[in-house]
């Protein structure tokens, strides 16, 4: 008896396995038909039945029946689980084409603003200017004072910003970097400052709380406006890839002394671009330069307002907004 009923579990979890290992239909037959056709395992422990005494043979034969049950309906799982997957195959190699072209995977890109900067910076380093970078965090000293803007100066106003708790502010425009390179370096010196800029001011389709700028600065003995209406020029035929016509302007910034707008040639009419001057005797000094040794010119354009005209984008808060339909075009 107890010979009988090992062998009928063992039985039962070897049958279990097989069932499960079978990869088709016909595997699966050849496993019901091991366990339970005319000469199956369990087939002659039934049989058997026969010639046991009358206690054991209602023990052992309820044991082999209910194991029969359990095997026929696993069986009849096993079955109906293979049928579905030979036709999910089928069904697949009926429809699949392997001459279709596959699907491309979708991959970044980059920015519009970062496809400017590359490009701005590339032509200034073919002029032979080194690219700069600063903190975004900055003091009043470097933002504000050591730029001809002291404390009440008028100009603040214009470059409003955001105050920090610890003391510092976000810069307002990239010209604090030309200090700090100027406090340890020496002319020489062709450099341009690339990078994110804050104002504290409304947004609307032509402004935004933080945009990016590019400033440069050119310092040497004899560095005149001739030399930064040239380097203006040049860089703005490079940019656009055609002939571009400028004009300077003059106007005030407290940085530099003469100030010039400069304006490009679009069409009848003409577009503000950038603001240009010579460096103000009084930031060279802030800069730990002699202004009567030293001279130079500096300018700044709005990287944002270079991508708005290279790309002809009406909006400059499309390109903040993270609308894929927008950015996926680029």
């Amino acid at each position: 008896m107890v010979k009988t009923k090992i062998s009928l579990k063992s039985l039962k979890i070897k049958a279990g396995k097989e069932m499960l290992q079978a990869k088709d239909l016909k595997e699966l037959d050849v496993i019901f038909k091991q366990y339970l056709g005319d000469n199956g395992e369990l087939t002659l422990i039934l049989r058997s039945l026969k010639d046991m005494p009358k206690v054991k043979k209602a023990k052992i034969g309820k044991e082999a029946n209910e194991l029969k049950n359990f095997l026929n309906i696993k069986f009849s799982e096993a079955a109906a689980a293979l049928k579905e997957k030979a036709q999910k195959e089928a069904e697949l190699k009926e429809w699949f084409d392997i001459t279709a072209p596959g699907k491309k995977a979708v991959v970044g890109h980059l920015h519009p603003l970062t496809l400017v900067r590359r490009k701005v910076e590339d032509i200034f380093e073919s002029m032979g200017f080194s690219i700069i970078e600063g903190p975004e965090m900055e003091t009043e000293w470097y933002n504000f004072d050591a730029l001809n803007i002291p404390k009440d100066h008028p100009a603040r106003d214009l470059w409003d910003t955001f105050y920090l708790k610890n003391g510092f502010l976000l810069r307002t425009h990239t010209s604090p970097v030309q200090i700090r390179y100027m406090e340890k370096n020496q002319p020489p010196l062709r450099i341009i400052a690339p990078g994110r800029v804050f104002r504290h001011e409304a947004t609307d389709s032509s402004h935004e709380m933080n945009f990016y700028q590019v400033e440069g600065l050119m310092i040497g003995k004899d560095i005149s406006v001739a030399n930064a209406k040239a380097i203006i020029q040049e860089f703005f035929q490079k940019f656009f890839g055609k002939s571009a016509e400028i004009r300077l302007r003059p106007s005030y910034f407290p940085f530099v002394e003469p100030g010039f707008e400069v304006d490009m040639k679009r069409g009848s009419g003409w577009m503000e671009m950038a603001g240009a001057g010579m460096v103000h005797p009084n930031v060279l000094k802030n800069a730990g330069l002699n202004p009567k040794e030293w001279q130079g010119f500096a300018f700044g354009v709005g990287m944002d307002r270079l991508a708005m005209m290279k790309y002809k984008i009406d909006d400059i808060r499309l390109f903040y907004g993270g609308d894929l339909r927008f950015l996926q075009q680029f």
